[in-house]
């Protein structure tokens, strides 16, 4: 699938997931979670043909116009919506599966320092709450859902929901 189709597909996720949004238009140019991925995409490209200093350059960019850190290795599936943006972190390794949503202040950060896979993989139709912290090389199953605040250190099977530190 093509860059403008995925685009295209995005702005419906906004519109579908946002009760807020008033227009496509809108979302193109104020919505932040938009800005963070279309910047993401040029750096992972950029950062997928060796390219070193770019594509960091570019996320640090793109975290000083949306307050969105995504490192330009972060794997994003299609139509994540990154709600509220702020305070977003994704990291190196991290794998984030198709409609995903996550809200202000998520991490999905690592807890190595080894250059290992050191960050989460986040299934499919994934919801995560506002502030959680996925820590580490863990696993979200397909819609698994984390509470606001929570802390994720270990595996969430399919479809579960997680509150608190689990």
């Amino acid at each position: 699938m093509g860059f403008f189709s995925r685009f295209r597909e995005l702005v419906s996720a906004y519109l579908k997931y946002d009760p807020a949004t008033k227009s496509r238009i809108e979302i193109i140019l104020l919505y932040p979670g938009i800005k963070a991925w279309l910047l993401h995409e040029v750096a992972h490209w950029a950062y997928g043909r060796g390219c070193p200093f770019f594509p960091r350059a570019l996320s640090e960019v793109a975290r000083f116009l949306t307050g969105i850190e995504i490192h330009p290795g972060a794997k994003i599936g299609r139509r994540v919506v990154m709600d509220h943006g702020m305070g977003i972190v994704i990291g190196e390794t991290a794998i984030v599966g198709d409609d995903v949503l996550l809200y202000q202040g998520v991490t999905l950060g690592g807890t190595s320092l080894l250059r290992v896979k050191r960050h989460p993989t986040i299934g499919s139709c994934c919801v995560i709450g506002a502030g959680a912290k996925i820590l580490g090389n863990i696993t979200l199953g397909d819609g698994a859902r984390v509470g606001a605040n929570s802390v994720v250190l270990h595996d969430v099977a399919a479809g579960a929901t997680v509150v608190g530190v689990h």
